[in-house]
């Protein structure tokens, strides 16, 4: 494993029950990178990023984190690592406010943010710390969700879906956050639909079809690979 390899996926294959849904993703993410999963629905990208975290049923291959091999290894365990997981339906606790949200999950590890530091990062929360769930807005919950998993000392972390349904100052909002992310260091998976939002942000991207990567893509390879991601994403 390279020195600047933060985690390495071989030949992962998962399963829901009866239903094979990976066929062998492989690819590689380095430490302080952030790459991109993109690919149409059904693809494979958010049962990548469960599978990693052991949220699928069956899994075999290889995920090598940090050095560890994990495949065998609970969703606990794994997180204790430091993995911290966005899911698409955001997972906001409706009936505790806003800053109970964010000290729920406990710290997998030193070095998570302060809620001084995830406020100046996020003003936005700290204006409805005191309201409940329910009453953020989609954004709101957006980041709320995003800026839990910074509170734990998580250096992975797997984003799915985060600019999806929202208003384009918050998408614009999310970007900021997630280059602030990378100047921290932290390691990022995003899983995306919206092609315009994760170029700009990635430094590679992996085109995702059938349970597979079907090609990656290097940030400066965008204008020469059009075709490429014309024939798979139809952008």
């Amino acid at each position: 494993m390279s020195a600047t390899e933060f985690l390495r996926v071989s030949d992962l294959h998962a399963f829901y029950g009866e239903s094979h849904v990976l066929h062998g993703m492989d690819f590689t993410v380095r430490r302080g990178e952030c790459i991109s999963l993109l690919g149409r629905n059904g693809a494979g990208r958010t049962t990548t990023l469960r599978a990693i975290l052991g949220l699928t049923g069956r899994r075999t291959g290889s995920i090598m984190l940090n050095g560890r091999e994990v495949i065998n290894m609970p969703s606990h365990r794994i997180a204790q690592l430091g993995v911290g997981y966005c899911p698409e339906e955001r997972g906001i606790y409706a009936s505790l406010s806003c800053e109970e949200n964010l000290l729920l999950p406990p710290q997998v590890a030193s070095g998570g943010l302060t809620l001084d530091e995830i406020y100046d990062m996020f003003p936005n929360l700290k204006e409805r710390r005191n309201s409940q769930g329910t009453r953020l807005s989609g954004g709101e919950q957006q980041m709320l969700a995003m800026a839990r998993i910074l509170r734990t000392g998580a250096r992975l972390l797997l984003l799915d879906e985060v600019s999806e349904g929202l208003a384009p100052v918050i998408v614009q909002k999310i970007a900021e956050v997630i280059r602030q992310l990378k100047q921290r260091d932290y390691t990022i998976i995003l899983v995306e639909q919206n092609f315009r939002f994760a170029a700009p942000l990635a430094d590679r991207m992996f085109i995702v079809e059938h349970g597979q990567v079907m090609a990656e893509i290097a940030q400066g390879e965008l204008e020469q690979k059009q075709a490429l991601l014309q024939e798979y994403l139809g952008v």
